[in-house]
This record gives C-alpha cells, sequence and structure tokens, in this order.
C-alpha cells in the first residue's frame, strides 16, 4: 500500500491571512487543492490522507467534495498536535485499513503547491530502494550557525548544506521501529520524518529536488505563487 499524507494540520499563523493556509486561494484555487490535484495524477498512490486541524475537518470534507467529488482516494483525517503527530495519525489510519508488510507513506506539505509528479514518484522509488527519501535542494547561501543569541559560532561549509524539501517518503514499518527506539526527549526533537531515520544512522536517499519546489508561509510567498500562475 502506497499513501500520501497531505500535511495540511496547522493554522498557518506566519502568512497573516486570517484562516488556515491550506483555505487560503492563490489562482483563484485554494493551496490545499493546487497539491491534492497533482498527488490525484499519481497513479501509484492508493489513498491520499488529507491532515486537518480538528476545527476545520468539516470544512475540509466539504473542500475536498466540492472540487474532488465523490473521490474515494481522498480520506480526511484529524492533524496532530504536532507534525510528527500527524504523521503517526497517517500511519494509523493505514494500519486500520490492513496495509501490507513495507507500506510507503508520502508525506508532504500541502503548501507547497508546484510539487511535480516526477518528484513524487522518485520520492516513492527510493523510499522502496532504501527505506526512506527526501529531495533537496543545494544551498545556495552561507550559513550562519548560532548556539547564542546574536553571536555567530559556526560557518558550515556551504558545498555540504542543502536544503530538505517535501515530498519525503518512508517505509512505515522502518517508521515505527525506529519510533517505539527513541527516547521522549529525542521525540520532543523531531520536526521532520527523516530526523526520525538519521537519529538510528538508518539510511535516508537524498535526490534531486526542483528550485519551484517552495513552501508557501510568508505573504511574500503568495506574490510570488501568483507571479508564476500569470507567467
Amino acid at each position: 500500500m502506497i499513501c500520501a499524507a497531505m500535511l495540511a494540520g496547522g493554522i498557518g499563523s506566519r502568512l497573516k491571512q486570517g484562516k488556515p493556509k491550506q483555505f487560503v486561494k492563490i489562482n483563484n484555487k485554494p493551496i490545499l487543492v493546487h497539491s491534492v490535484e497533482t498527488f490525484l495524477n499519481v497513479s501509484e498512490l492508493d489513498k491520499i490522507i488529507v491532515s486537518s486541524p480538528k476545527k476545520c475537518i468539516n470544512q475540509t470534507i466539504e473542500l475536498m467534495e466540492d472540487y474532488f467529488p465523490n473521490n474515494d482516494r481522498i480520506v480526511v483525517i484529524e492533524g496532530g498536535v504536532t507534525r510528527n503527530d500527524t504523521i503517526l495519525n497517517s500511519i494509523k489510519y493505514m494500519k486500520d485499513q490492513n496495509c501490507e508488510k513495507d507500506s510507503i507513506l508520502v508525506t508532504h506539505d500541502a503548501s507547497r503547491i508546484f510539487v511535480s509528479e516526477i518528484l513524487i514518484e522518485n520520492s516513492i522509488k527510493y523510499a522502496a530502494e532504501v527505506g526512506a527519501a527526501s529531495p533537496v535542494i543545494p544551498a545556495t547561501d552561507v550559513i550562519f550557525e548560532s548556539k547564542e543569541e546574536g553571536k555567530l559560532t559556526n560557518i558550515p561549509l556551504r558545498k555540504n548544506l542543502c536544503h530538505s524539501q517535501t515530498p519525503q517518503s518512508f517505509n512505515i514499518d522502518k517508521f515505527i521501529e525506529i519510533y517505539e527506539d527513541l527516547s521522549e526527549e529525542e521525540i520532543s526533537k523531531l520536526d521532520e520524518a527523516m530526523m526520525l531515520f538519521h537519529l538510528r544512522g538508518a539510511d535516508v536517499k537524498l535526490f534531486p529536488g526542483e528550485q519551484g519546489n517552495f513552501k508557501i508561509t510568508r505573504p511574500f510567498d503568495i506574490t510570488i505563487a501568483e507571479s508564476i500562475f500569470k507567467d
């Protein structure tokens, strides 16, 4: 079984639109809808699991029904308090469907609306081969590390750095095996799936991402996205 977890469980406060980010329209279409459309074009996916803040569950269900009526590949679930909790909820859904051993979950930031089908397909392929995979793009800026507020403490070599993107994919049985071995302190530090695999030295395949696959986070990102659609 191969499923996609559309991570849309946050409120998007940095976007300053007065509503959860997934409902903000770009090119006259909600952000969440843009991403779901692309994932529906990937035939390998059995289900697209859309997470939602608890208070927005009904609104999210209605949105999916408005744009994708009677589509049984889409399911809406409640997102967790953290990103990691939302991923666990998505895995639970798969387990409740009696998914086969070594099933794959593809996690994606719903606000990366320009994700391509080939990026999704590559993420699935590499996760099947290695166990976990993430697209990345090279760091173009020099990165300053500051372990003390306002003080430069380290400058890592740029050639060794890259920016992670989604879709990130992984074997759910390997994910659960590692998760159950983590301490509470380690779990508290998890802010993305690949970190979990890294904590136990498990292989993670990094493959080329796409510059256009940026995350809509702040108001200026909306301006950029709208301009892309106009080109």
